[in-house]
């Protein structure tokens, strides 16, 4: 579920990347990178993991895969967080500098 998930978030915002110029300005490829990381991660876990567990590996309980969609969603999450906090790192359009500089 893990690597479903991470895989649809890749997928999803390499799309936004490459329809969006203002996604490429904001740095998305970040988000996008972060996302093709994690799915590749999972897909060498689940390798891993039918290997040692053979067929097994494809009846997982209902109490797994809710545990797995849980660190899927956290992990999307996650990695929102730490782009986020990369934009405001970085701050690619100038607009917290802007906000932080301006007098009233």
């Amino acid at each position: 579920m893990t690597l479903l998930i991470t895989v649809i978030a890749a997928v999803i915002s390499t799309l936004i990347w490459y329809v969006s110029p203002k996604a490429r300005q904001l740095k998305a490829g970040v988000l996008l990178y972060m996302f093709w990381g994690a799915s590749l991660m999972w897909l060498v876990d689940a390798v891993v993991e039918y290997i040692e567990a053979g067929a097994e590996f494809f009846t997982p309980a209902a109490a797994d895969m809710l545990n797995d969609a849980f660190l899927g969603v956290s992990v999307v999450a996650l990695a929102l967080v730490v782009w986020v906090i990369f934009l405001l790192v970085k701050d690619p359009t100038g607009q917290l500098k802007k906000t932080l500089t301006e007098h009233k």
